[in-house]
């Protein structure tokens, strides 16, 4: 499959920036949109009038296709409804079964992407609709859902779902690792530790010196951080929580080290040690206590860029190519990609998202 399978995405480079949670800004969104990727923005714990607030701020400032993740460890379906009223054409899903998600967003015109962990998995997902997959590494930083590296993780995917396109995750943070996993077969990267770092991004500057003065041994994958998400691998820095909490033998919740402790302040509101939410801009207190998620391609990450450089660094040039996407039973199609040739292609006999303009990666 040529790399420019998703070019119905609305990208003309291989580079989709994560959900890097609350540093996942309108502003990062868009800029990496603008630059030709694939901008996304966290909205799984979002109240109504943040989630409109948040998307009808990136389209404002980019006319390119941006898309919205929505974690299924809860029901989504009225935040799946909210995004799609608001025009977001690009659903990722994680941490859940994707199946009863797949119809509405087809229904909406949008497309499916769901992350998974395994072979097997991704076949599950594809047998439920999802259109792309996200094949997510043990290196990945924030929640990891698998156990299996991206080295190993991602042909091994593709090999299972082809010619459905394959995303990958996980320990991508600069041209070589992006180069990597094209090269295993993914069409695209799913970075997230890098634009932490992005002048866009809403992280706090103490989150982001953290991480651009960590190396690659600095992160654990633990349950550590449990306060809103619980029983969820996620993998962080070794920040002064962890450590005191390594150092007292890793006791369980109830026991840790300053359990209940407030260690910051968000908005006026406490937020105490052992949170799942990281420290964003305008965050008060002891943000270094916070958790700070990194993926093990921290190591590869120093410099504060704009979102746009990132992707130019990424890419090094590298565009995608004429969109290509699998054959199926069913009625003919066509629809012209980025690159303006017609492309035809045969739906699978359930329904398909009719993909409108805003999805065909045109300039602007």
């Amino acid at each position: 499959m040529g790399d420019g399978a998703v070019g119905a995405l609305g990208m003309t480079v291989p580079v989709v920036q994560a959900p890097i949670g609350g540093a996942a800004t309108p502003q990062l969104a868009a800029a990496v949109s603008g630059a030709g990727g694939l901008g996304m923005l966290a909205l799984s714990w979002s109240d109504p009038a943040q989630i409109r607030s948040a998307i009808e701020r990136t389209g404002a400032l980019t006319s390119r296709t941006f898309g919205a993740n929505l974690v299924l460890d809860r029901p989504q379906f009225e935040r799946l409804e909210l995004c799609l009223a608001a025009g977001v054409r690009v659903i990722s899903t994680f941490w859940g079964d994707p199946a009863p998600y797949s119809a509405p967003i087809h229904a909406a015109g949008a497309l499916h992407l769901h992350t998974v962990a395994s072979a097997a998995e991704a076949r599950r997902a594809v047998a439920a609709g999802v259109d792309v997959v996200v094949a997510q590494g043990w290196e990945a930083g924030g929640h990891v859902w698998g156990e299996v590296g991206t080295l190993a993780l991602v042909p091994a995917v593709v090999d299972a779902v082809h010619p459905v396109p394959v995303i990958a995750a996980g320990g991508i943070a600069d041209r070589r690792g992006l180069a990597a996993v094209l090269a295993l077969g993914a069409v695209a990267g799913w970075i997230g530790t890098r634009f932490l770092l992005a002048e866009e991004s809403g992280a706090h500057p103490g989150y982001r010196a953290a991480v651009a003065a960590a190396a690659e041994t600095d992160t654990l994958l633990s349950e550590l951080f449990d306060g809103g998400w619980p029983d969820a691998p996620h993998r962080t820095l070794r920040n002064s929580t962890v450590r005191e909490w390594l150092a007292a033998g890793s006791p369980p919740p109830g026991s840790r080290p300053g359990e209940g402790e407030q260690v910051a302040v968000r908005r006026g509101e406490p937020q105490l040690r052992y949170s799942s939410d990281i420290p964003t801009t305008g965050v008060e207190g002891d943000v270094e206590a916070m958790v700070h998620y990194a993926g093990q391609g921290v190591g590869l990450v120093r410099d504060v860029k704009p979102a746009a450089e990132i992707v130019r660094e990424l890419v090094g040039g590298r565009r995608l190519r004429s969109v290509t996407l699998p054959r199926h039973e069913g009625r003919k199609a066509t629809f012209r990609p980025c690159g303006g040739r017609k492309v035809a292609f045969l739906p699978s006999p359930r329904p398909r998202p009719v993909l409108p303009s805003s999805l065909l990666g045109e300039s602007g």
